[in-house]
């Protein structure tokens, strides 16, 4: 698969880092050479530029920036006709104690009202950065809860999480992003405010 992160923070850096053993990997930034940079920094079969080039080779688009800014990754998009578009975000006050949006919508249901004509896919929000490392997960399988109108795009995004070794969890439609999005929040307030660290993550269990 080829692979466009979109974003050079924590999370845009833990998953080109994570997808490059096994995808072609294109970072893209508003700032061409931050992206060639950290591409360079990642190893020599990562390439870095301009958010539209990245989204241009990409199969899958991995949308790691914080959700306010999604409005200025689509300026600078280029076509996103049928794209498989996955974002990762959390949509929280700026303090990270609240969601500012939710019950009646999410982060991905809005992005996906920019993006009409793109696949858009919930994923990967309920996961920190510091356990994307595999060597940092030791015998847990991590869960990544996926949530999207279209089954092919689901299906796409479980695969790329399987050959990361990350188990993928079918979250049904996009509007469930309503949940997973709470969840990913609760998330942080155990990682952040409740003692726990950035090192657990959420899993479904079946008794």
């Amino acid at each position: 698969m080829k692979i466009g992160v979109i974003g050079t923070g924590n999370m845009g850096a833990g998953l080109a880092a994570l997808f490059s053993g096994k995808h072609d990997v294109f970072i893209g930034h508003r700032d061409p050479a931050k992206a060639a940079e950290l591409a360079h920094k990642i190893g020599d079969s990562v390439q870095g530029g301009g958010i539209a080039a990245a989204i241009s080779v990409a199969d899958i688009i991995i949308l790691a920036t914080p959700y306010l800014a999604a409005t200025d990754v689509f300026s600078a998009a280029g076509d996103l006709e049928g794209k498989v578009l996955v974002d990762i975000s959390n949509p929280v006050s700026a303090d990270f104690s609240e969601l500012v949006i939710g019950h009646e919508t999410s982060a991905a249901e809005e992005i996906q009202k920019l993006v009409p004509k793109a696949n858009v896919v919930k994923a990967f929000n309920t996961l920190f950065a510091q356990l994307l490392p595999e060597e940092s997960r030791q015998s847990n399988k991590l869960q990544v809860f996926i949530a999207g109108n279209n089954d092919q795009a689901r299906e796409q995004v479980a695969e790329l999480a399987t050959s990361v070794n990350l188990e993928p969890v079918n979250a049904g439609l996009l509007k469930n992003s309503r949940y997973l999005e709470p969840l990913g929040a609760m998330n942080i307030q155990f990682g952040y405010f409740l003692g726990q660290g950035p090192v657990v993550a959420p899993a479904w269990v079946k008794a």
